[in-house]
């Protein structure tokens, strides 16, 4: 086998691997939330406990992205986070109490923590700077795809054997992820390129490396996270409060209309993650940010003012344009942003926390909303969210050339 042709079946092997890791780095996903309303857990007290998972992952990230960058066993740490994340979510069933579901939560979520900067490494390492948005459009179409496959192969065996047979899927998408990961050539992985670094690391690049103060004080980086928080403090919940709500309002089965939901976003995210990667190629990440920004809003109102299980149709499909399109565009952004520093991926870490603190706290803020007003209340506090993330993002294009170099496709590198 040529060498050209060894890495071609490594980079087909990659792309199994986001296929599968869609489906086991949420665990259950939106379907936790339909078991513990079935459980008779109320809307605040599933959101309390998403957001204690949420909040363990936001501690974990920024630490686990600097070992993703220090380690180049970057293989062997998403194979732990797999199997964690399968015995966290076998223990929801085995155990319903509140202590021993926030326990679960807690594992699975510390152990989803390392799987995107490792996997963002391992993308980077294989294909470099200038390959980068173009294979971000297809890791992030193949996730979307492995993600809307198994929510109807989840749909259909939570129809027939309920919510825990879903966890039966999860756990053969975790063996055929372990099964990707191995077949991957740990020597089409430069690990100098992985974490950021030009050329295989000097001591000049090393030093310039370990100085990772530059971080916390990169106000383009900080921009982007604190856009991103806003972005997600309205979008975590509202898929989850949108299966919650149609049971509870319309008596539709759970686990099929989860499924549903997830399919229809996924559906769309495959497409426009495909068409964000080459718009990134020509224009820069800027354009991404801004229609991700746009489509929440309308997002929310649309669930908040319209009382109908069909709903789902405009409502996802508006979350498969901006989760596609942030997809691609955060982690790309990242790595322009931080090239030379050797700490991509704790800077993608210590972005994926700032906006996992809005995530976390997501579902205890429309949650709130959900028990003591409405759902429909719900959906439009979540929709109010985003609008000040584009605000932010607008004002930090403007005023930092670091940003705007970066958004329109610039170099940025040291400044």
């Amino acid at each position: 086998m040529t060498d050209e042709s060894s890495r071609a079946r490594s980079l087909m092997f990659l792309s199994l691997l986001c296929f599968a890791l869609a489906d086991v780095r949420d665990g259950l996903g939106p379907f936790l939330g339909v078991y513990l309303q079935e459980k008779g857990w109320t809307p605040d007290e599933i959101g309390f406990v998403m957001t204690a998972g949420g909040l363990a992952e936001l501690l974990c990230i920024t630490p686990l992205g600097a070992l993703a960058d220090h380690t180049r066993r970057k293989r062997g740490l998403i194979s732990l986070s797999i199997l964690l994340i399968v015995l966290g979510c076998g223990m929801i069933f085995l155990w319903n109490g509140a202590l021993a579901i926030g326990f679960s939560r807690i594992l699975q979520s510390v152990a989803a923590a390392a799987i995107m900067p490792s996997l963002t490494g391992i993308t980077l390492g294989m294909v470099g700077q200038k390959g980068l948005p173009a294979r971000l459009g297809v890791n992030e179409a193949w996730s979307h795809a492995g993600n809307a496959s198994t929510a109807v192969l989840g749909g259909l065996v939570g129809y027939v054997w309920g919510i825990q047979g879903v966890f039966f899927v999860m756990a053969f998408m975790g063996a055929a992820a372990l099964f990707s990961l191995v077949r991957i050539d740990p020597a089409h992985i430069d690990y100098s390129v992985a974490r950021g670094l030009d050329s295989p690391e000097s001591g000049h690049e090393v030093r310039h490396a370990r100085d990772i103060r530059l971080l916390f004080v990169n106000k383009a980086l900080l921009a982007v996270a604190l856009t991103l928080f806003f972005f997600h403090l309205g979008n975590a919940a509202l898929l989850p409060l949108l299966g919650q709500s149609a049971v509870a309002r319309f008596e539709v089965n759970g686990a099929a209309y989860t499924a549903g939901t997830v399919l229809l976003a996924q559906a769309t995210m495959i497409v426009v993650a495909l068409w964000g990667a080459k718009m990134a190629q020509s224009r820069g990440y800027g354009w991404l940010f801004l229609l991700a920004l746009l489509a929440l809003p309308v997002r929310g109102l649309i669930a908040g003012l319209w009382a109908s299980p069909w709903n789902i149709i405009p409502v996802q499909m508006l979350d498969g344009v901006g989760a596609g399109l942030l997809g691609v565009a955060t982690p790309g952004i990242i790595a322009r942003l931080l090239q030379g520093s050797g700490h991509i991926n704790m800077g993608l870490g210590l972005v994926l926390t700032i906006q996992g603190v809005g995530a976390s706290f997501s579902n205890t803020y429309g949650g709130l909303f959900a028990h003591h007003v409405s759902y429909s209340a719900a959906f439009l506090a979540l929709a109010a969210a985003p609008c000040l993330g584009l605000a932010l993002f607008v004002g930090a294009v403007r005023t930092l050339p670091a940003l705007a170099s970066t958004l329109s496709g610039g170099d940025v590198r040291h400044r």
